[in-house]
């Protein structure tokens, strides 16, 4: 319960993206779900076949170290230059909050490292 109350945090991640039509800027939790919701719809298109569960995930995540980082805008010099650095201790501090298998693979997902990698398989 306690990651999923985190994770709620996402919704007060603005971009400097607009929605359209709505005159206000984009979360990052609507981010990760249309990006999740496009990678389903066009699946069908992709030139090798993947694993749809995994990309959705990935796409669901990708952005949840931001609710400690904040989202590093394409042209802040200054923030590029300690992004990497914020967003592997959010990582680190939110990915804590789960069972540790439940940790290592979701670190792992958000990585891109093969899950069998990580299990030793």
């Amino acid at each position: 319960m306690e990651f999923a109350l985190e994770i709620d945090k996402e919704k007060n991640v603005f971009w400097q993206t607009h929605l359209s039509g709505k005159g206000r800027n984009e979360n990052d939790a609507e981010h990760a779900w249309h990006m999740a919701i496009m990678a389903y719809l066009l699946k069908e298109y992709s030139n090798s076949e993947i694993d749809i569960s995994r990309v959705m995930i990935m796409c669901l995540i990708h952005d949840i170290v931001e609710i400690d980082a904040g989202d590093t805008y394409a042209y802040d010099k200054e923030g590029l230059a300690t992004q990497k650095e914020r967003e592997d201790a959010a990582k680190e501090r939110i990915f804590s909050i789960l069972p540790e298998d439940q940790k290592k693979e979701l670190t792992a997902l958000f990585d891109g490292i093969p899950w069998k990698n990580v299990q030793g398989q």
